[in-house]
């Protein structure tokens, strides 16, 4: 019984994992002034988010707010 309790709840875990993830954030390395997307929000101040406070859910979504950031596009 302890068995299958630990595999359904093992297969719920895998299943809602994707759903806490943050999202996509448009971010610009302090150094270069490159502007890159991550899956984390930066906690260092080597990177910062130049997208303000928008959180994108998809990739597609990120590549097309970093091409409207000022501070992207002038680089």
């Amino acid at each position: 019984m302890k068995l299958k309790t630990l595999v359904a709840a093992a297969l719920m875990t895998a299943v809602a994992a994707p759903a806490f993830a943050e999202g996509f954030y448009v971010v610009q390395d302090a150094k270069t002034k490159k502007c890159t997307i991550t899956e984390t929000k930066p906690t260092t101040t080597e990177t910062t988010v130049v997208s303000g406070d928008t959180v994108y859910k998809t990739r597609a979504e990120a590549e097309t707010g970093m091409k409207t950031v000022k501070v992207c596009t002038s680089n």
